[in-house]
């Protein structure tokens, strides 16, 4: 089904692209985590040019890499890095995000190590009372295959280990949040950048997940934002709008967001 449905957006994309964009229109596909900064910055940036127009949409990493390369979007978003397949394509870090592990705000548990949080998400930990909470079956939620905050999940914090299948899979950082804000006894990951006061941070081995820990390299989980383009640099209003992004004016915006440009 997840096949299927990225399938089907690429479609999407496609009819979109070919219905004739002229140079002042712009699409922007992929990562949902970048997603709603990107949706921020484009609209301060068609204030700034009226007459231009960005269309922002979501889909995940891979398949805003896969919009880019077959051109049916301008440029792709990712929360990863390229894998060596994808290299032949142009890219950019425009900021980068930390990955933050939530649980309710009720909950009393607020530090875990790496090796726990493994152990949680393999479900060799699968009650609370085994790290210091109250006795209750854990509730593990995580993004779908392809997602950018699942890959970079998986490579900071799995390894060589698998998600067990029990976990309840989400396609968006927002459903994440929601889903642990309702629940008391579950757990989540999402972009550090969209922490609210639903939910609750995890430190993770006694370092706080915040902006300042991930310049400070102290906190460890964090990932790349990315721009790609099949255009090699890309030219027109694509380069224009990640000129805007890189300038003073778009890293003020996106720290004022909370990611780190």
């Amino acid at each position: 089904m997840r096949n299927f449905i990225g399938a089907m957006f690429i479609i999407l994309l496609t009819l979109t692209a070919c219905g004739g964009r002229s140079n002042s229109f712009l699409v922007v596909a992929g990562s949902t985590s970048v997603q709603p900064y990107i949706e921020l910055l484009a609209e301060e940036y068609e204030r700034l040019n009226p007459g231009s127009g960005i269309d922002i949409q979501g889909g995940g990493s891979s398949a805003g890499i896969t919009a880019a390369e077959s051109g049916a979007a301008d440029i792709g978003m990712s929360s990863r890095w390229l894998k060596r397949t994808e290299e032949d394509l142009w890219s950019v870090e425009i900021a980068r995000d930390g990955l933050a592990l939530i649980v309710h705000p009720g909950n009393p548990v607020t530090d875990l190590t790496l090796e726990q949080i493994r152990d949680i998400y393999t479900a060799a930990i699968n009650d609370w009372s085994q790290i210091g909470g109250r006795q209750a079956r854990i509730h593990i939620i995580a993004r779908e295959e392809g997602s950018g905050t699942r890959s970079a999940f998986e490579e900071m914090v799995m390894g060589d280990h698998r998600i067990t299948p029990r976990a309840i899979v989400q396609d968006s950082n927002g459903a994440v949040r929601q889903l642990v804000a309702g629940d008391p006894n579950s757990i989540g990951f999402i972009s550090l950048g969209l922490v609210d006061q639903t939910v609750k941070a995890i430190k993770l081995g006694s370092i706080e997940a915040s902006r300042e820990n991930v310049i400070n390299r102290s906190y460890s989980l964090f990932r790349p934002f990315l721009f790609v383009t099949k255009a090699i640099p890309p030219e027109g209003l694509a380069m224009e709008f990640i000129e805007f992004i890189l300038s003073p004016e778009g890293k003020e915006l996106m720290a004022q967001e909370g990611l780190i440009p």
